[in-house]
């Protein structure tokens, strides 16, 4: 009995120790006699997960219904969303012609994926698991910008206002936004800003700071939007790459994703861990773990993300595809009826051809400016 009191008493005192404190004193009781170890490393081993749990502040073990369930409220990102959206629909409603996949793309897309990465399950467990803070990452650089771009909104903008629209036209065009859209600065801060993030203090300044957290999200989202607005070309844009550029430019942003992936995956030391240490999350996968499992989700997830990218790619390259080909018919079509009118007007007036008058015309493309250079006579 007096064993049992002990054990009890002790039990009650592991109650009031924190964790870490909790899990030295039964080890250092492992060490002490059998007997003694016996009756009481039990009672401390069943009240340090009670410890862990009254410590732990935040939403319950994620499974799948509460990946559906689990909400948190940002008031600054509903403000953003409300104005980014009503905004597109005031648009929309003077440009009755506007069509419904664009609408689709920036609404139901973009905003709705923007909704789940800063309120939804994503927003709600990314202060506690590394692995949906990457999922946020990612959603927030590639997915939302990518369906945003994809919805014009400069397009529709310069639609609505025309005044305003040319004002903003002569800026697009001006020399200090080709400097700060040129490829290679556009992907460096694509892929920069992330890496910055993630190997600094800047991490866990997100958690301690609400104003950090908000402006981390605009600089996640802001490079994103700049990287597919320019490559696309579905809104007037500064300068018009080829698609032999967008390509590479693809080509490094997906080495870059896995370049990120891979270092948070090796790094030795964990991230963010004064910050997970003191949350006690008593769930989940450990904190070794979930920071592979998070270079995982950066890697693998970025990477798949590019996927819709280069898809969009793929379409626009064969609609201008169509376009040149439909110019250059006319074009053939309008230089075949002046020969023929040409050769009217000479039968009315009884002229004989002279000699290469009455040729054919040159193939297209020695008169197409992509290759007028492949056909030049060689110099002397």
């Amino acid at each position: 009995m007096g064993t049992a009191l002990v054990s009890g008493g002790l039990t009650t005192l592991a109650r009031t120790l924190p964790p870490a404190l909790t899990h030295v004193t039964a080890a250092a009781l492992t060490r002490a006699a059998p007997p003694l170890t016996r009756a009481l490393s039990p009672a401390l081993t069943r009240a340090a997960p009670a410890v862990s749990r009254a410590a732990y502040h935040g939403p319950p073990g994620l499974t799948l219904t509460r990946a559906f369930s689990e909400w948190t409220f940002d008031p600054w990102m509903t403000a953003f969303v409300v104005i980014l959206g009503g905004g597109y629909l005031a648009g929309v409603r003077r440009q009755r012609d506007w069509p419904v996949a664009r609408r689709i793309w920036f609404l139901g897309l973009g905003l709705g994926f923007l909704v789940i990465a800063t309120m939804g399950f994503v927003g709600a467990y990314q202060p506690v698991l590394m692995y949906a803070r990457a999922l946020q990452t990612v959603l927030l650089v590639l997915v939302v910008p990518l369906f945003i771009a994809l919805g014009r909104p400069i397009s529709l903008a310069i639609a609505v206002f025309p005044g305003a629209g040319r004002r903003l036209e002569t800026a697009i065009g001006s020399r200090l936004a080709r400097l700060i859209t040129f490829p290679a600065i556009t992907t460096f801060a694509l892929v920069g800003v992330p890496f910055a993030m993630y190997f600094t203090s800047w991490y866990a300044a997100v958690y301690h700071s609400g104003v950090v957290r908000e402006l981390t999200f605009l600089a996640l989202m802001a490079p994103g939007f700049v990287f597919f607005w320019t490559l696309l070309r579905v809104d007037p844009v500064p300068k018009r790459y080829s698609y032999a550029v967008s390509m590479w430019i693809t080509a490094a942003e997906v080495i870059g994703d896995a370049f990120l992936g891979i270092a948070v995956i090796a790094d030795q030391n964990q991230i963010g861990a004064a910050y997970y240490h003191a949350l006690a999350r008593p769930f989940g996968p450990s904190l070794a773990t979930d920071q592979v499992l998070a270079g995982g989700v950066l890697w693998v997830l970025g990477d798949l993300v590019g996927l819709p990218f280069l898809a969009a790619q793929l379409i626009q390259m064969m609609r201008e595809d169509d376009s040149d080909a439909a110019r250059i018919d006319a074009d053939l079509d309008a230089k075949e009826a002046d020969l023929k009118i040409a050769a009217a007007v000479r039968d009315e007036l009884g002229q004989a051809d002279e000699p290469g008058q009455a040729d054919e015309p040159k193939p297209w493309w020695e008169d197409d400016p992509r290759f007028t250079s492949r056909f030049k006579a060689p110099q002397d």
